[in-house]
């Protein structure tokens, strides 16, 4: 008994397709009823932060990057959304992303973000920041609901 199980498209596949039907006519792709331009309340991705900043034994493959984008179309956006949350970003604002993942992954994400902004005329941009966990422990985060900032260096300590 074989089942009829349509194949699920790459994130490459849909974006041309979405080129291929043109961006404003065609229709969202795999959109589920979840609405992803949505985001959590400040301390969740503040604890998400931290928990990535407190693995004591990262894989020294991985790295820590941010992904920022300035996207015009929905269609567009809502893929990339998606696309990196799949791979495991984790959505620090609604247009930043931060991923602590090996370099293979890291090139992925590079590579197809640049294949999506070249493939159609458009004013966006995508940035790619790798950064350290020292710089990432010296974000200061400022918010409505907090009004502290979240600095994790360790504090020093003397002994005499």
């Amino acid at each position: 008994m074989s089942k009829n199980r349509r194949k699920e498209m790459t994130f490459l596949e849909k974006m041309a397709k979405l080129k291929h039907a043109g961006f404003e006519n065609a229709k969202m792709i795999g959109q589920q009823s979840i609405d992803l331009s949505s985001i959590e309340e400040l301390d969740e991705r503040i604890k998400q932060i931290l928990g990535i900043l407190s693995v004591t034994n990262r894989n020294p493959l991985n790295m820590l990057f941010f992904v920022m984008y300035d996207i015009e179309s929905d269609k567009v956006r809502y893929q990339i959304v998606k696309y990196l949350l799949k791979k495991g970003c984790h959505r620090i604002q609604r247009s930043i992303f931060l991923a602590d993942l090996d370099t293979r992954n890291y090139e992925e994400i590079r590579s197809s973000l640049a294949e999506v902004q070249s493939c159609y005329d458009n004013h966006d941009s995508i940035m790619i920041v790798p950064v350290s966990t020292e710089l990432l422990r010296s974000m200061k985060v400022i918010g409505k609901t907090i009004d502290v900032d979240i600095i994790t260096k360790s504090k020093n300590t003397l002994f005499f």
